[in-house]
This record gives structure tokens, C-alpha cells and sequence, in this order.
């Protein structure tokens, strides 16, 4: 088999989506820390368009964008399925993935906004968001293509522990046991599939990381 390298940085959630279906995919690679303040010539030869990580090296073969290269191992290596088998199910995870990537920019905005008015919005329109997601793509099950985890759940992983430092940056808790049971629910089962714990980035280390950034978008 061809060699795999990962080329990532610590803190980026799109990263360990990558390092997550790798793993769960039982898939030896090389990862590869980037300076993002220094960009190594490696991935700008290799990502030439938007010049970030993730991107996965297979062979002479470069995959740039998470849930692309998500698509490319799922498809590579069929083996432990993350999509489901039926065509129906199959459309409806990648409906539920394309819907929670479609609202990155509002949770930037929850990040970011600073003015009270701005920050006002930015919540009303991040908890809907939520309610959504629990509501109608998650549900009653464990994860949210019934009892494994699959590709949806880690498109959405980033929630079960980034999101909690991006609460902490800003000051304002919106998920919890209260406001979204099943969520939370589902936040604590994500993060005790062994895969998963044993490979997130330190906990203080990512709130001081998202406390700074988001310093630096304000001033």
C-alpha cells in the first residue's frame, strides 16, 4: 500500500477528523505538524489553492479539505464502513454533514462578535442551530447514525469538545444537560469511543489557544 501522511496542526478540529476516520479505519500514516505562522513548502506545494490544513498525502496523491479527504479514505478503504450501506441513509448523513458545515460561519460569529447587539444574534441563531442538529438529525440515538459512529459524528465532533472552549472564550454557555439533553448526551458518548479519547489535544491547552485567537479577531 502506498505511504499516508497527514500534514495537520494541534488545535484544528478538521485535523482530527482526519486523525479520527485514519484510526477508526485502522490506517498507519505519518502525521506531520505545520507551522501555520510558517508554512512548510510541503503543503503549499501540496495545497496550493488554500494553502491549509488538513491534507492527506497518499502516495503522489495530495487530498486537501476535511470532509473531502474523509470522502476519499471512506471510498479507499471500504473496510469498517463510517457511511451507512443503503443509499437513502448514505444521502441523509452527507445531507446532515453538508448541513453542519454550511453553518460554520455562524459559529464564527458566536465566536467573534464582541458588540452586545452582534453576540445577541450570534446566539439566537447558534442555538437554533442546535436545536436543529438534536432535534431533527440526532434524535433519540446514541450517535447519529444509530448505535456506531459514524462520519456524521465526526463531521460534528468538533462540538463535543472544541465548542466548549469556543463557550469558555466567549463567556456564554449555551450547551449543556439542560439545554440540549440529548446532545449532551451524545457529547458524552462521542467522547468515550476509545479512538476518539485518545486522540484529542489538551484541554487547557485548546481554551488558552481560542482565548487568544479570539483576542486577536476583537482588538
Amino acid at each position: 500500500m502506498a505511504g499516508v501522511k497527514l500534514l495537520g496542526f494541534w488545535a484544528s478540529s478538521f485535523a482530527y477528523r482526519v486523525i479520527w476516520t485514519l484510526k477508526l479505519k485502522g490506517i498507519n500514516y505519518e502525521y506531520i505538524e505545520e507551522d501555520l505562522r510558517n508554512k512548510s513548502q510541503l503543503l503549499l506545494r501540496h495545497n496550493p489553492v488554500h494553502k491549509k490544513v488538513p491534507v492527506l498525502l497518499h502516495g503522489d496523491k495530495a487530498v486537501a479539505e476535511s470532509l473531502v479527504i474523509l470522502e476519499y479514505i471512506e471510498e479507499t478503504w471500504p473496510e469498517n464502513p463510517l457511511l451507512p450501506t443503503d443509499a437513502y441513509e448514505r444521502a441523509m448523513a452527507r445531507f446532515w454533514i453538508n448541513f453542519g458545515e454550511s453553518k460554520n460561519a455562524t459559529f464564527f460569529q458566536f465566536f467573534k462578535s464582541a458588540a452586545e447587539e452582534e453576540q445577541e444574534k450570534a446566539i439566537k441563531e447558534t442555538v437554533e442551530i442546535l436545536k436543529i442538529i438534536e432535534e431533527q438529525s440526532l434524535g433519540d440515538k446514541k450517535f447519529f447514525g444509530g448505535e456506531a459512529i459514524g462520519l456524521v459524528d465526526i463531521a460534528f465532533g468538533w462540538l463535543a469538545y472544541w465548542f466548549e472552549g469556543i463557550e469558555e472564550a466567549v463567556g456564554t454557555k449555551l450547551l449543556n444537560s439542560t439545554t440540549f439533553p440529548r446532545l449532551h448526551a451524545w457529547i458524552q458518548n462521542f467522547k468515550q469511543v476509545p479512538v476518539i479519547k485518545e486522540n484529542l489535544p489538551d484541554r487547557q491547552k485548546l481554551w488558552a489557544h481560542s482565548k487568544r485567537f479570539r483576542e486577536s479577531l476583537i482588538q
